[in-house]
């Protein structure tokens, strides 16, 4: 994946694709979206992916919802560019960004169409007859195919987890889809350890923030593990940890300021 961002971010991959495409693979709230929002905010200067989920475009009419239904319309995809080449005040969209499309397995035959041209000429056609240049953009799109396999295997060596997973990805989604995405990205189940490292990360991230707004409260290591109970979760991966940080401090505050008051 390092490869492919330098390459990109070097002009070395070809003018008429996009800087790169990706398809992530795995089980849910294992880090497909936040690896995407994290080298996007960092190629980016703190920009966030323009991110469609491909669960509100499972029927015929879904293409004209993403680019535009009559002669005048743009779609919604149209807009979300419009607005990014507004904030980078750049109409030809040079600076580009990432476009991130969630669960591709569950988008119209009719939508992945549409994939196909953007990986292979980088550029989109809207009703309005516009044609949007995105060869200064990465592809990211994500699923969750063979997680049920990833989550049966946990024990099993990673690369024969990534086999089995890639598999399921070859039956399930069009080949010339597949093959047209620069890497396929498998992600396992996060295990204990790492999970105990996203919340750390996530506690320090959310002291500082209620900092900022003149909260400043201490915590224990003991406070640690208890979050880390709260957030756990083998199946779900660290989609509930955020959760558990921010409600067990902000309690904390909510606490310190009724004793304050008292």
């Amino acid at each position: 994946m390092e490869s492919v961002l330098r390459r990109g971010e070097l002009g070395l991959s070809h003018p008429g694709r996009p800087k790169g495409s990706f398809l992530f693979v795995g089980p849910t709230g294992t880090g497909k979206t936040e690896i995407t929002n994290a080298f996007t905010g960092y190629l980016f200067g703190g920009a966030k992916p323009l991110r469609f989920d491909m669960s509100e475009y499972q029927n015929q009419t879904s293409v004209e919802k993403l680019i535009g239904e009559k002669v005048g319309d743009i779609g919604l995809l149209g807009r979300a560019l419009a607005k990014a080449e507004a904030a980078h005040g750049d109409g030809g969209g040079g600076n580009g960004g990432t476009l991130l499309f969630d669960e591709i397995e569950k988008a119209h035959p009719l939508v992945l169409d549409l994939f196909l041209q953007i990986l292979d000429d980088a550029s989109i056609t809207l009703a309005s007859g516009e044609r949007k240049n995105l060869s200064g953009y990465y592809i990211v799109c994500t699923s969750n195919i063979g997680a049920a396999e990833a989550m049966r295997m946990q024990s099993a060596p990673f690369a024969s987890i990534e086999r089995t997973v890639l598999a399921r990805v070859n039956q399930t989604l069009r080949p010339e889809l597949v093959g047209r995405m620069t890497e396929k990205v498998v992600f396992a189940r996060l295990p204990y350890a790492v999970q105990r490292e996203i919340c750390e990360a996530m506690i320090a991230g959310e002291l500082a923030r209620l900092r900022k707004l003149g909260h400043e409260i201490t915590i224990t290591p003991d406070d640690v593990e208890t979050i880390l109970r709260a957030g756990f979760h083998k199946t779900l991966g660290a989609r509930p940890m955020r959760g558990a940080v921010e409600r067990f401090l902000q309690d904390r505050v909510i606490f310190s300021v009724l004793d304050v008051s008292a």
